[in-house]
């Protein structure tokens, strides 16, 4: 019932924790999709592109668009804001999508707050914190300030795994994708609230 409106399955999780490569792995096997872009403020990495991993904008436009409403959520991370734009998740969800958040705890709140009815969330993780900075330090995108910021970040988010429908451990990346693709195929049967009542009233027919 839920194909004419689509849904959304929301990933978080710290930063190393594999989300992208969880990603790569299930794209091609969980159907018509649409992955939503964040906009930054923060600065752009070697390798990145501009509209494929992020929308990369100053700080003053990111204020601007706060004002004029544009973002579904937002937060200020790391010294940086991030946000998800409104008007192409309603598109795609108008056309039946799936539509894939990578948001933080703070950005899960928000849309499972708005959107809670069609919303999968999944919370995915290293094994242990040491294996987490393992992976941060190995990456060589941060410096060590930054790679300790993370941690402490971590340790917060992890206290807040309770607020999402499934946790996924990513220590062997296969196994975890299997997991993965299998909440996605569960998350596209995920049945809205006012679509359940309407089946309800339809059932009762005598």
């Amino acid at each position: 019932m839920n194909n004419k409106t689509g849904a959304i399955l929301v990933l978080s999780g710290p930063s190393g924790a594999g989300k992208s490569s969880l990603l790569n792995e299930i794209i091609d096997d969980i159907g018509e999709c649409y992955f939503s872009i964040s906009t930054t403020t923060r600065p752009i990495r070697e390798g990145e592109i501009d509209g494929v991993h992020y929308h990369f904008i100053s700080e003053a436009e990111f204020k601007k668009d706060i004002e004029e409403e544009f973002f579904l959520e937002y937060a200020f991370v790391h010294g940086n804001y991030y946000g998800t734009s409104i008007k192409p998740v309603k598109e795609a969800l108008s056309a039946g999508k799936l539509v894939l958040f990578d948001i933080d705890v703070q950005g899960n709140a928000v849309v499972t707050n708005r959107l809670g009815d069609i919303t999968t969330s999944v919370f995915i993780t290293p094994p242990t914190l040491s294996e987490l900075k393992n992976r941060l330090e190995s990456r060589k995108t941060d410096s060590q300030d930054v790679i300790e910021r993370r941690i402490e970040m971590a340790k917060k988010e992890i206290q807040r795994i309770s607020e999402y429908d499934f946790l996924v451990v990513n220590d062997n990346l296969q196994e975890a994708a299997n997991t993965l693709r299998i909440i996605a195929s569960a998350a596209r049967v995920k049945i809205p609230g006012n679509e359940i009542n309407d089946f309800v009233r339809g059932w009762e027919d005598i």
